[in-house]
């Protein structure tokens, strides 16, 4: 199999106690599933895809009109996307076998002159390229691309490379600087960074060229979108509300931005193509950009789950610590988002900082998107669910108390399952003769500095033991993350304690490796009572428990109903236990608080006396197993003592 050019490891098989029950899931229930709900086979109180079908009408192979959503076509493409990585480590004849058959579709569907969207193929060609504001011709472009690199890199096949590249041909000939040209961007960024990607293989400096272009005109004046509408007659949505060009992080040039503002998921796919190009072209202005925005998402605007955009309204940031939890969006997409600007950061530099917020989003954010059999999903991720608010809050509607079995806008499902599959890129690094280790997980990793067995059941336990598994041949560093919520470890080295200091988050040993060489590093899992900051209004007087990079909510199946009348105790008195038949296998968590007693209130709604309380041992389970029992009320906040 081929890998990409810059992987960070030659050949990685990961064997781990928590991953392999997602990873084993994605390939057994996760891609065959979504195969059928975009092919519209799912029973029929399931929302339809139209998505293949769509393709086989552009492609001239079946009569009907365009139907779903303008970008439709990119859910295909990242449901391709994560069988390409699947197929990394879980090689299957017949799903290659399918993939390459909607390839083929996808490829008929391609125009002579390159073009390809069959929104605008079915509907009539002379109005494409006319609303790049809303219409996500560039945004399939870009999950195209992705699927594509991916795919070829993993199977060598050029099917899809070659459409994605003679595409981009097709849009390089629209826009640009150059007289002539439609000075435009996309509405909708992911294309930046997958034209990176693909510059990563071909070397052809214009997809360098054309994503830098794209970043550096988003948001310049006069405003194209602006000015596209009027020439369209149109009105934009968001100009005259709250958000207006805010909510297409388009309100100004991206290196005069100062916080992270509107469509959650636009913006950290943004901000991830910008710290690409930053880091292929060494504009540390466009650096810099990325670090602002990087702390105004992880200090003043992020979940404790790692989730982002707090908004219904433009499935958006808001303003400064409002982190509401019972009308929390924090779209799946927007915590995998968060991964990607991560892990991108980390390219641009290595501070543990960014594997901590990393590993929170995928630990939390994003796996609490998928049903734990791979068969239904959260779009919306909340803190906090009464079903009753759900069912009759019009400003709740957006929350969803149980996953569902698919969408209408389906671009979470096949998200999560490229990621997945793709969670040996995120493991670990090599840079200047270091091999960083990012990610505890047990795998054994090849790569040109070092050869290594990692065995772990992180995060239910902090033990980690590494064993070189080749002699190195010559010096070489091993870079272990100390994560940051870690207060208390320790590390030996063939039995030995080790001299070693952290640095950025990493704890850096230089020796010339020896194969059987050991390093055994004990990470103190104990369970910690967090506390917003006080300009975080929704949680003042609240805590959230957390144990490693895990975060815990009480679930009505083992509290009981009216969760909203518990408070933590005196003392946290906190015990972690594994619970191999609860959820698929978790540690619980078990606290002292109190419940207080709403049956002896009376009839009264206000009186004078505080309600009575009775002691009552908390259980709480991690995060992302909610919702995988009976339908019931779940808190992540609780009020302090």
């Amino acid at each position: 199999m081929l890998f990409e050019a810059s992987a960070n490891w030659k050949k990685m098989d990961i064997d781990d106690l928590f991953w392999n029950r997602f990873r084993e899931c994605v390939v057994k229930e996760g891609i065959p599933y979504q195969w059928k709900a975009l092919n519209d086979l799912l029973p029929g109180d399931t929302a339809k895809s139209h998505c293949l079908r769509n393709f086989r009408i552009a492609a001239g192979k079946e009569e009907g009109s365009h139907q779903g959503w303008v970008f439709q076509d990119s859910d295909v493409y990242k449901w391709i996307e994560g069988v390409a990585f699947s197929l990394r480590w879980h090689p299957d004849p017949e799903l290659e076998k399918l993939a390459d058959g909607a390839i083929r579709t996808i490829a008929d569907a391609q125009q002579k002159d390159g073009y390809l969207n069959t929104y605008y193929t079915i509907r009539g060609l002379e109005k494409r390229w006319t609303n790049l504001q809303d219409h996500h011709e560039l945004y399939c472009a870009g999950h195209l691309i992705e699927a594509a690199a991916a795919y070829y890199q993993t199977t060598g096949k050029k099917t899809l490379l070659d459409v994605a590249i003679r595409f981009v041909e097709h849009i390089d000939s629209v826009i640009g600087p150059e007289p002539g040209k439609l000075h435009g961007y996309p509405g909708h960024p992911v294309i930046e960074m997958a034209l990176i990607r693909l510059y990563g293989i071909t070397k052809d400096e214009k997809h360098l060229r054309l994503a830098k272009y794209f970043i550096d005109q988003r948001g310049q004046s006069p405003l194209f979108f602006q000015e596209e509408a009027e020439k369209a007659g149109r009105e934009c949505a968001w100009e005259n509300g709250p958000l207006s060009w805010r909510y297409y992080q388009a309100d100004a040039p991206v290196r005069q931005q100062m916080d992270a503002e509107g469509h959650a998921v636009r913006a950290v796919y943004l901000y991830s193509g910008m710290a690409d190009a930053a880091r292929e072209t060494g504009d540390g202005q466009l650096a810099d950009a990325c670090r602002r925005l990087w702390d105004s998402i992880v200090r003043k605007r992020m979940y404790i789950t790692g989730g982002i955009g707090s908004s219904e309204y433009g499935e958006a940031f808001t303003f400064d610590y409002d982190l509401p939890n019972d009308t929390a969006y924090s779209e799946t997409c927007a915590a995998i988002g968060l991964v990607f600007f991560a892990r991108r950061m980390l390219k641009l530099e290595k501070r543990g900082e960014y594997v901590d917020v990393m590993e929170r989003a995928l630990y939390n954010g994003v796996i609490s998107g998928m049903q734990l059999d791979g068969k239904r999903f959260f779009y919306v991720n909340p803190l906090e669910v009464y079903p009753q608010a759900c069912r009759e809050d019009y400003n709740k509607r957006h929350v969803k108390p149980e996953r569902q079995k698919w969408f209408g806008c389906a671009c979470c499902p096949p998200n999560i399952i490229r990621l997945l599959s793709s969670l040996e890129d995120y493991i670990c690094d090599t840079a200047g003769g270091t091999l960083y280790l990012y990610l505890y997980a047990g795998c054994t990793i090849h790569s040109e500095l070092l050869s290594l067995k990692v065995q772990t059941q992180y995060p239910w336990n902090g033990d980690v033991n590494i064993t070189i598994e080749e002699d190195a041949g010559k010096e070489a560093a091993l870079a272990l993350r100390i994560p940051g919520w870690c207060d208390t470890w320790s590390i030996l080295l063939n039995g030995e304690p080790v001299s070693s200091t952290v640095s950025d988050g990493f704890l850096i040993l230089t020796r010339n490796w020896k194969k059987g060489d050991q390093l055994q590093l004990h990470l103190d899992l104990r369970v910690r009572m967090m506390h917003a900051s006080p300009s975080v209004r929704e949680d003042a007087g609240k805590a959230a428990l957390m144990r490693g990079p895990l975060v815990y909510c009480l679930e009505e199946a083992d509290n009981g109903a009216d969760l909203q009348t518990v408070r933590h105790g005196a003392q946290l008195n906190a015990e972690a236990v594994w619970e191999p038949d609860l959820l698929g296998g978790i540690t619980a968590l078990y606290t002292d608080g109190l419940k207080e007693r709403v049956e002896d209130w009376g009839p009264s709604l206000y009186m004078e006396k505080h309600p009575e309380a009775d002691p009552l041992r908390l259980k709480w389970i991690p995060y992302f197993a909610w919702a995988n029992r009976d339908l019931g009320e779940m808190m992540v906040w609780v009020r302090d003592r």
